[in-house]
């Protein structure tokens, strides 16, 4: 029985479940209905996780404690309880119920607004601190005071889960240590709190509270960093930064309020809530009537006063323009990378995507293990190993839930979700083909497809939010804080630009900036990919939906794939990018793997085709098109387009064609193999976007790999010497990719996933009937041997060969299937083959990607140096 059904079992008596609200780092929290008050209350039942290794029955007892709290800023507890050994998988598990509030959180209205006028931050910090007062008081300390914990009703702050921590800390006892769960939020902690000490006082309470009005006034905490380690290294070792500096509005007795809550010795502190707000409301010293001289105050009733004043003003407003200003300080910028181990290897291709939490603390990226599996790794900045997620294998374009707790991801056409506590993923809806989704604060994954923009709900509805008109298409969504709005592109022909779509009236607002990939930063910029393959920031006003000032060139290093740029970006600024992608090696290998280098220098080689004699290797390398003479060992640059892939060969070997793609658009091109001569146009579907060719063997026609409107990848054969209409080969509902005609034209091998996975097909062609299962346990990246009777594929790092031969009454039957080797440290590719076959039908010519360790570079602090 799934989680929500077990509970309305279990609770039905007292409460309607309604829905899921969100999870925190301890419970899950779900809407509900009290039968008997008719009231809405907020159930929380704690992870299984943190029941395994709590006495549930003294947590109880604990928190009983809570029930007597009762102030105008306290959100009080109505129940709680253990649920029953026969609830299944609420067994033995905690939970309590406290009044559902209307309004948002503290942490939600930060990220909306960035900061907050000092009046109205003064006044939310001085009502939790008379609730903590109260508290305090009666002999409770909250432990993790944060914004997520205060909310905001009716412009009042009420203080949330107050001694939940408490009471698991003193229930778990020494068993919470031994697990490692966490119990507080490092930007809030006290010092004391880091370090471990359990026996806390209410001076830890009024540093986290001295910290949040630090994020109301400054936009960001006290002290920040990538990992849990160096956020608790700076509290320990560094001061704040002063409140004045980076904000001048700030009045003097407020920043040393607040610098005074945050001193690292409790001593050093205000020893109660109540005095802490006493300091933040302290008026500032003011100069009284009685201490004016008579004389100065007869002076007050002459007519000059009103001269002396707007001179006084004048020279105020002339010093103050005149004078040098004092630079405010801005972080540093810092990189280091990130050594991922052999066995979650970066994968490095041009579908590889990469994602950030929100607050920058997880990162799930495609990697593959020792074996060459191809699969999702989550790796939390705050430990050394990345882990494998259950059930990603051959998933891509991951992106995570606003509340950094769950994973979305594509298999397939599927949309799906996962935990990333761990556990099987769930199918959220169907999307079609190469989608990337956003998920938005109201928990519904928003993607774009050749319809337009569209909204699937966790049960799977999917709804359009915006269509697009003929002849446009819209991509990568991107939700901004507070469902304000999606930020997207348009692609128009060859022109790309940024739009948004206003949630709040429904209305498209085009915005001046060209280009498509759109992230926003919460430091107030709006990062693109530009149509010339450079990424860019620009300041963004996410209220007006408008960029302001010029663009700048983020980093030159980050790659533009497939319009996409090849980054993960955290809503707080944090980049991680792929590490240098050039160290690859052109090998040769023989029938039983035995390697060796086709060039002696190593360089970002990908996609190589052998031409028809053996004698040249068309290769690309970087975003263009290079031939490699395998006598002379010399490399000569062929094309010129900069956005080139995926060459192949004219049967006579006189020309090389290539897939070229501006912006989002793809079309095919062909040059001369002895160069000399400038690429022409091939061919070009205005409906249809290309991504694989080969010739017949005449030259005459294409054989193309497609995607069409519905997403889905197609084959299609296209004569090119006569007005006949394209003829499509394989158009099913599934998808259907690398083509590969046999050498004598009979038989067409192709990769479907119709079964539920990639395998390996066979059909005689140009008929397309007889069709014949190649692979038996998955399969990609079909090859023939240029001697005939031999297909080579993939099945993970193998590479395999299927014997074949016609046979009158099953049309093509195989022999036997043998493996030839095992490359667990080249490239593959799930739709596309990314290796040949040499004339003898004896070697491969594949890319070796450096063994051992790959790695990832995090770069911090970035946009707080852009120019200003």
């Amino acid at each position: 029985m799934a989680l929500p059904e077990a509970l309305r079992d279990a609770l039905g008596g007292r409460y309607v479940i309604e829905r899921e609200l969100g999870r925190g780092g301890m419970a899950t929290v779900y809407l509900a209905r009290d039968r008997k008050h008719d009231r809405l209350v907020a159930v929380k039942v704690l992870h299984p996780e943190l029941a395994a290794v709590l006495g549930t029955e003294r947590f109880v007892h604990e928190i009983r404690v809570i029930a007597t709290l009762q102030h105008p800023h306290i959100v009080g507890l109505i129940d709680s309880g253990v649920f029953d050994t026969d609830e299944g998988a609420l067994a033995g598990r905690p939970y309590y119920v406290m009044p559902y509030i209307e309004g948002e959180s503290l942490r939600r209205k930060l990220e909306r607004e960035g900061q907050l006028a000092v009046p109205e931050a003064v006044r939310i910090a001085t009502e939790v601190a008379g609730a903590l007062d109260y508290a305090h008081r009666h002999g409770v300390i909250h432990r993790d005071i944060k914004p997520e914990n205060i909310l905001l009703h009716d412009g009042a702050a009420l203080v949330t889960d107050f001694g939940i921590a408490l009471a698991v800390q003193q229930a778990g006892g020494e068993r919470m240590t031994q697990t490692g769960l966490s119990l507080g939020t490092p930007q809030y902690m006290s010092p004391e709190q880091a370090m471990g000490e359990r026996t806390l006082t209410p001076r830890s309470d009024v540093y986290a509270l001295g910290a949040v009005t630090y994020e109301m006034l400054a936009g960001e905490p006290p002290f920040t960093g990538p990992t849990v380690q160096a956020i608790v290294a700076r509290l320990m070792a560094e001061p704040p930064r002063s409140l004045s500096v980076l904000r001048r509005t700030v009045p003097p007795a407020v920043e040393a309020a607040v610098l005074q809550a945050l001193e690292k010795l409790p001593a050093d502190r205000f020893a109660s809530a109540a005095e802490y707000a006493a300091a933040l409301g302290r008026p500032l010293p003011a100069v009284t009537a009685a201490a004016v001289p008579a004389r100065r105050r007869r002076l007050a009733t002459t007519p000059l006063l009103p001269w002396a004043l707007f001179a006084l003003a004048l020279g105020f407003i002339a010093f103050n323009a005149l004078r040098p200003r004092a630079a405010v300080p801005r972080p540093p910028v810092y990189r280091f990378d990130v050594v991922l181990p052999e066995n979650a290897a970066w994968v490095g291709d041009v579908y590889s995507v990469m994602a950030l939490s929100p607050d920058g603390t997880l990162l799930v990226y495609n990697g593959r293990d020792s074996t060459g599996r191809r699969q999702l790794y989550l790796r939390a900045m705050d430990r050394l190993e990345p882990v494998a997620i259950p059930g990603s294998e051959n998933a891509a374009a991951p992106f995570f839930s606003p509340d950094g707790r769950s994973i979305g991801f594509r298999i397939g056409t599927r949309l799906v979700r996962a935990p990333v506590t761990g556990g099987a993923p769930e199918t959220v809806c169907e999307a079609g083909g190469l989608v990337r989704g956003t998920w938005l604060e109201r928990n519904v994954l928003v993607f774009a497809d050749r319809v337009g923009l569209k909204q699937c709900t966790m049960a799977g509805q999917v709804t359009t939010l915006l269509a697009s008109p003929p002849g446009e298409s819209y991509n990568l969504p991107h939700g901004l804080p507070g469902d304000r709005a999606v930020l997207f592109g348009i692609q128009r022909d060859t022109a790309i630009r940024l739009a948004a779509l206003d949630l709040r009236s429904g209305r498209m607002k085009e915005l001046n900036v060209a280009g498509r990939d759109p992230r926003y930063v919460a430091a107030g910029h709006l990062v693109y990919a530009g149509p010339d393959g450079l990424v860019r920031a620009v300041r963004f006003d996410a209220g007006g939906l408008a960029p302001k000032g010029d663009p700048v060139t983020l980093d030159e290093s980050i790659r533009v794939e497939l319009g996409g740029a090849l980054m993960a970006l955290s809503r707080t600024g944090t980049i991680v990018t792929p590490g240098d992608p050039a160290r690859r090696w052109l090998e040769l290998l023989d029938r039983t793997g035995r390697a060796t280098r086709l060039h002696a220098q190593p360089a970002e080689f990908a996609d190589p085709a052998v031409s028809p004699d053996g004698r040249r290797v068309a290769v690309r390398i970087g975003r263009d098109i290079w031939l490699l003479d395998r006598t002379e060992g010399a490399l000569t640059r062929l094309s010129f387009d900069s956005s080139a892939s995926r060459p192949w060969w004219r049967p006579d070997g006189r020309q090389v064609g290539y897939v070229r793609q501006i912006g989002t658009r793809q079309d095919l091109r062909r040059i001369v193999a002895e160069g000399g001569a400038p690429a022409e146009s091939l061919l070009a579907l205005p409906d249809l976007e290309l991504w694989e060719g080969l010739y017949t063997h005449d030259g005459r026609s294409l054989i193309v790999r497609t995607v069409g409107g519905s997403g889905l990848r197609d084959v299609w054969l296209v004569p090119l010497d006569s007005a006949r209409p394209p003829v499509p080969l394989l158009r099913t509902p599934a998808d259907e990719v690398a083509p590969a005609l046999s050498p004598d034209e009979r038989w067409l091998a192709y990769v479907s996933n119709e079964s539920g996975r990639a395998e390996v097909y066979v059909r005689s062609f140009p008929a397309m009937t007889g069709r014949r299962q190649i692979s038996v346990d998955g399969g990609t990246e079909p090859a023939w041997s240029p001697r005939g009777g031999e297909l080579f594929y993939r099945n993970g790092p193998a590479m395999l060969a299927a014997e074949l031969r016609a046979s009158p009454g099953s049309g093509l039957e195989v022999i036997r299937r043998r493996t030839l080797f095992a490359a667990p440290d080249y490239a593959s590719d799930m739709t596309h083959r990314v290796y040949d076959v040499t004339p003898d039908g004896a070697h491969f010519v594949l890319v070796r990607n450096p063994t051992g360790a790959s790695h990832l570079t995090v770069t911090l602090n970035r946009f707080y140096n852009l120019p200003r």
